[in-house]
């Protein structure tokens, strides 16, 4: 059946008594959270918190899979051709879904149609930070000496991400140009892969994220700014790269629940309750604080903000001159 015609039938389906009656006894076997990105970062260390906290309000296994590649495309493109019966989700971040089909030409889901927001969980801003391991870097601790070493060796400085398209990489282009440096960007599959050759000194520079902040503080990372409006809570004593000379560069990413369209009202309702839920539980709510700030939107906030950060971030791209892949 073609894909517009399937989702017309199961809108329909979900208003009917039958899906009603489906919603009801939602859960009915166990719950999948689907991640496009490989162990240890950010949305997948998201998703293990929410996995936990859902298993004890539902009655079901809630089992995390790893589906890495393009940027997260490939858990979002599975989790878009599942049956939106809310046992296969997605833990997404802002570039699954406002990046990869503004660069990706095989893309196989539309980020706003083919998926459903369901709820945000935390926001964050990226710390943009050096490699002590490297040669290049190992003295560098504030914006000035950064842009400095940059602009007497141009090129010569890298940097790693969780590959193209990825917001560490997006940012880090933007970054560059407003600053009039040029950095040699070497894409991973994931950010974990990335932070790992940072802290071996594999490369010289990645915005990390405050997950990472245990690194900082032990020594194994060098933290330079953080990019929100003010200095992230756990690392006060690093300036903001809008007090660094910057003053319009903030930059921030997201982790939420997606769905499959179609999912019927009643187990978006359900599941957005469990995220609120889980957000306001004192244990959870420590977990996730490790990764950024509790930001519960729900469903019509959330798409508006992935559509707002869509446009943001076309822009970004247009301005950069990166190409469609």
């Amino acid at each position: 059946m073609p894909p517009l015609r399937r989702r017309a039938l199961l809108g329909a389906l979900a208003a009917s008594p039958l899906a009603a009656q489906a919603a009801d006894a939602w859960p009915s076997r166990p719950v999948r959270l689907i991640v496009g990105y490989p162990a240890g970062a950010s949305t997948d260390l998201c998703a293990r918190i929410l996995a936990e906290d859902m298993r004890t309000r539902i009655g079901q296994p809630v089992l995390v899979e790893n589906r890495p590649g393009a940027n997260g495309s490939l858990g979002a493109a599975a989790v878009a051709a599942a049956e939106p019966d809310g046992h296969t989700l997605l833990v997404s971040n802002t570039s699954t879904m406002t990046v990869n089909h503004l660069l990706y030409r095989d893309i196989r889901y539309d980020p706003l149609r083919d998926l459903l927001p369901v709820a945000s969980i935390t926001l964050s801003p990226f710390i943009l930070t050096g490699s002590p391991k490297s040669p290049r870097t190992r003295s560098v601790r504030t914006v000035s000496e950064l842009l400095a070493l940059a602009r007497a060796n141009p090129g010569g400085l890298s940097y790693g991400s969780g590959g193209n398209g990825n917001l560490q990489h997006l940012y880090m282009e933007q970054f560059a140009a407003v600053a009039g440096i040029r950095l040699l960007h070497v894409p991973f599959r994931g950010a974990a892969p990335a932070e790992n050759a940072l802290v071996a000194g594999d490369v010289d520079l990645v915005l990390e994220t405050p997950s990472s902040t245990p690194l900082m503080r032990s020594g194994a990372l060098i933290p330079i700014a953080a990019t929100g409006t003010t200095p992230w809570r756990d690392l006060p004593e690093v300036p903001t790269l809008a007090a660094s000379g910057f003053p319009d560069f903030v930059a921030s990413f997201w982790n939420g629940l997606v769905a499959p369209a179609g999912l019927p009202p009643a187990v978006l309702d359900r599941l957005v309750g469990l995220m609120e839920a889980a957000a306001a539980a004192p244990a959870t709510r420590q977990l996730l604080l490790s990764q950024g700030e509790v930001m519960v939107l729900r469903p019509e906030a959330f798409r508006a903000r992935i559509a707002a950060d869509i446009e943001r971030n076309a822009a970004v791209i247009k301005a950069a001159g990166i190409e469609m892949q």
